[in-house]
């Protein structure tokens, strides 16, 4: 019966050990395709306040920020395309204090919405959260909530 229960021991450390987890992928950055990378670095750093990274390729064409929980993003300026923007896809943010940002937002004459398109109004979600919708220079959908 011990050598049963010290077998049945060791194969549930082995079922267990780290060795057998698979890696889980995670997300380290989003990159966002712009027309003008100076207007698109200034809306980003001034509206949600991302510091800049150091930029790596040092070409004038890429502009890193830290956006938090150990993410970045990636402004891409490239020749311009027209791409297809809908609300669906979007990028979300959360912010600490809705208030607080809506204000910043009026400051820098920044529209904002909520999801069926009514100027100047706030969503809140059956669970309580607060969010908004905003587009970036280039016209890709934010979404602002306070689940932070």
């Amino acid at each position: 019966m011990k050598y049963l229960f010290s077998i049945l021991i060791f194969s549930s450390l082995l079922i267990a050990s780290p060795m057998n987890a698979r890696a889980q992928a995670k997300i380290t950055h989003i990159a966002v395709y712009v027309e003008d990378i100076t207007r698109s670095t200034a809306f980003y750093t001034s509206v949600f306040g991302f510091p800049k990274l150091d930029e790596p390729f040092k070409d004038g064409l890429h502009d890193w920020l830290d956006i938090g929980n150990n993410l970045s993003m990636h402004i891409i300026q490239a020749p311009w395309e027209p791409v297809t923007i809908n609300k669906h896809n979007h990028i979300c943010f959360s912010v600490p204090d809705m208030d607080a940002f809506i204000e910043n937002l009026k400051k820098l004459n920044i529209p904002f919405e909520d999801w069926p398109g009514n100027p100047n109004t706030i969503t809140t979600r059956p669970d309580g959260i607060r969010q908004i919708y905003i587009r970036d220079p280039d016209g890709y959908w934010l979404e602002v909530n306070d689940e932070f």
